[in-house]
């Protein structure tokens, strides 16, 4: 008996993902990022971007960008541990630190390679990682890079997740993980009773406030400082530059030996080209606009709450509260398909959330509010679902 040749096992595989309805396909939303885009020749409000405050297409991180390139050239040439690291990186990591409360903080290139970073060096074999069943992929495979003893509790049970710390090895290091805004959810992480639990077992607790950062806090700090909390020195914080920041890059930030560790074990720090100046120079930037212009998280937080009451009018399933990220549960794949296709024929996009990315049966349009919108926009956005609801059947 004969092997089917490789290229057609990807082939039938291939097939499978499209009788399931799971099949991803690049598309375009030239030429322009903003709040209005064209999506296959159909001009179209984007509801699916996380810039959520609007700061992709800031004039001071252009210029910011056009200084630093013309000053240090397109590309650092080397790896941070060679002879990548630039007075602007050094400023970056200070800015950072300075920002989020943190002895020291380190930069990455992405926000998911800091995932695989941290969790991937700081624990090993002999250690224990319990981690949210609902954390996002760069997480997960973290985790399993890592080789550590992992446990997933259920999501947002801090019972069960300090129960599962209780069990950790007692001369190996135990981590608590968690996002700290979910992702597809757009719910907060249990952050206090989290911490609480990580002190009583004397873990570490890892919080990814990609979500977070430069959204949530009364001075855009994270999901930490929303829920009244300050770091402590043994909390290890992960963000990003590429949602609310408008930029590109990841970074941790937490105690000096945490930091030391991620120098000194990181691959994903170790082992790639460092940054670009462009890239640092738009995320020193951000920084500072983030206290500079606090009216844009105030728009952000007003219009989200427009959309949602909008959208709850009209008796739809929401999974979250509060914040930028309003999912829309359907349910099965094919019928979100189908209503982001009929979303799309109404002139605004946001793509069906689909397995693996969400569980099975929860599919959703993922509706992501941004403070470049306008109070006008959500309305054009409520009547557009409602619409496309009818249209899809459902």
């Amino acid at each position: 008996m004969s092997r089917p040749a490789p290229l057609e096992l990807l082939a039938r595989r291939a097939a499978e993902h499209e009788k399931r309805h799971l099949t991803r396909r690049l598309v375009c939303v030239g030429p322009a990022n903003g709040r209005w885009v064209s999506v296959q020749g159909r001009r179209c409000l984007l509801l699916a971007s996380n810039d959520y405050l609007g700061l992709s297409s800031h004039p001071r991180l252009a210029e910011a960008a056009l200084e630093a390139t013309l000053t240090c050239g397109t590309g650092a040439g080397a790896s941070r541990l060679i002879s990548g690291t630039l007075e602007l990186h050094l400023r970056l990591e200070e800015a950072i630190a300075r920002f989020k409360e943190a002895e020291a903080a380190l930069l990455f290139p992405t926000g998911y390679m800091a995932n695989l970073g941290v969790l991937s060096s700081l624990a090993g074999p002999g250690d224990l990682i319990v981690s949210d069943q609902l954390n996002h992929a760069s997480l997960i495979d973290a985790c399993r890079l890592s080789r550590a003893q992992v446990r997933v509790y259920p999501h947002g049970d801090v019972a069960a997740a300090e129960g599962l710390l209780a069990q950790g090895p007692d001369d190996g290091l135990r981590l608590l993980v968690s996002d700290g805004v979910f992702s597809m959810d757009g719910d907060l992480a249990p952050l206090p009773g989290l911490l609480a639990a990580a002190r009583r077992q004397g873990a570490l607790l890892v919080i990814d406030d990609a979500h977070g950062t430069g959204v949530w806090g009364a001075r855009g700090r994270g999901s930490l400082e929303h829920c009244g909390l300050k770091p402590t020195p043994e909390t290890v914080m992960i963000g990003t530059f590429s949602k609310a920041l408008g930029g590109l890059g990841g970074f941790a930030a937490g105690a000096r030996e945490v930091i030391q560790s991620l120098v000194n074990g990181a691959r994903s720090f170790i082992f790639t080209t460092a940054p670009p100046p462009a890239q640092v120079a738009v995320a020193l930037a951000a920084l500072g606009l983030v206290d500079d212009e606090p009216q844009r998280r105030d728009k952000l937080h007003c219009l989200a709450a427009l959309l949602r009451g909008l959208l709850i009018e009209q008796g739809l399933t929401l999974l979250s509260e509060s914040g930028p990220i309003v999912p829309v549960l359907v349910g099965p794949a094919d019928r979100a398909l189908a209503l982001a296709q009929a979303l799309w024929q109404q002139g605004v996009f946001a793509p069906a959330i689909r397995p693996p990315t969400v569980p099975q049966g929860s599919s959703r349009l993922r509706l992501a509010v941004s403070a470049a919108h306008e109070e006008e926009d959500m309305h054009l956005a409520a009547r557009a679902l409602a619409a496309a609801c009818r249209e899809a059947g459902l």
